[in-house]
């Protein structure tokens, strides 16, 4: 603010009194706050000249170096050889000053933190809501769910995401001179929707994480990256068990016991498998290679295919007869 005159920006004369500046400042701050002024960028400005003015016009010490000093206050141990003592904090009632549901508010600051952590209380954000200056997340985390013929196979899918670009009213950092950027309420970025294309590398499971390099926010003078956490949908014939699939297969009874051929699903078609006779209810098959791929290998699972013998229904009266002759030859 070098060249501004701190009285003059709060309307009051040098040898005003702690109340009238008081006064003063709390009549420019109602006028001029960004949350009655939105997108008014002359009533912004203002209210920064008037925030800092009082900072320092209400510290005793400071407002001494400053009738002193003038614009070189801050400087005033420099031209006096003091030793800089750190900045220490001062404490301020603004109960008389704004009041919030009856009760006042009693708020501590020193010269390097920001009048915004009071405005925040003041003009209803909340001591919860209120944002301190942070590095930027630039990376971008969703989430997206395929189905197991998308892991099996890969895909391609387009997606939406929220793309939170830096503000442009306060460049990123959630703050115009120290106050909570009314455009971003304080949180640096501005939202909106992109669209982009991307590829679901075959052999993905639940858990997977799948970068999109460049596709983050901007921020920094850098761009971050997309980081999509994967779920695979549960499929109605396959259970997955890391790279291997179980799929159960009916066998009719009579195959089971004198053997035969029977269909089997995988992901590619259907696949001939032998069942030698005598064959259990429950005995795996193990078909090597039928499973899923190996992500970022040449290699896959295998299928296994469980046997469920199928006992038959609706038999006629011959048909049961044969079985009780067969139960009277095996003596069971």
């Amino acid at each position: 603010m070098a060249g501004k005159d701190y009285y003059n920006i709060l309307g009051v004369s040098r040898t005003a009194t702690d109340k009238e500046i008081k006064t003063a400042f709390r009549k420019l701050a109602r006028k001029y706050h960004p949350d009655v002024n939105p997108g008014d960028k002359t009533a912004e400005e203002k209210f920064k000249q008037v925030s800092e003015a009082y900072e320092v016009l209400s510290d005793a010490e400071k407002r001494k170096k400053y009738n002193q000093f003038g614009d070189q206050w801050q400087y005033a141990d420099r031209f006096t050889g003091a030793q800089g003592q750190g900045a220490g904090y001062q404490s301020y009632d603004f109960s008389d000053i704004f009041k919030r549901g009856g009760q006042s508010q009693s708020y501590r600051f020193s010269s390097t933190d920001d009048l915004g952590s009071i405005f925040g209380d003041l003009f209803g954000m909340g001591r919860g809501e209120r944002q301190t200056p942070q590095k930027r997340v630039k990376d971008i985390e969703s989430a997206i769910e395929v189905t197991l013929e998308e892991a099996f196979n890969g895909a391609t899918r387009l997606i939406a995401i929220q793309d939170g670009k830096p503000c442009q009213t306060c460049h990123g950092t959630g703050r115009v001179h120290r106050i909570p950027c009314s455009t971003c309420k304080g949180s640096g970025t501005a939202s909106s929707e992109k669209r982009i294309e991307v590829k679901i590398p075959a052999g993905v499971k639940t858990g997977s994480r799948i970068r999109i390099a460049g596709q983050g926010r901007d921020g920094y003078g850098s761009t971050g990256d997309l980081y999509l956490a994967v779920t695979v949908k549960p499929h109605r014939l396959f259970e997955r068990h890391e790279n291997d699939l179980l799929v159960a297969i009916d066998v009719p009874l009579t195959t089971a016991v004198l053997g035969g051929e029977v269909k089997v699903p995988t992901l590619k078609g259907n696949l001939a498998l032998k069942i030698p006779a005598e064959t259990q209810n429950g005995r795996i098959f193990r078909l090597a290679g039928q499973g899923m791929p190996v992500l970022g290998k040449e290699t896959r699972g295998d299928l296994k295919a469980k046997v469920n013998v199928v006992i038959p229904t609706n038999l006629t009266e011959e048909e049961k007869e044969l079985f009780r002759k067969l139960n009277r030859m095996r003596g069971e």
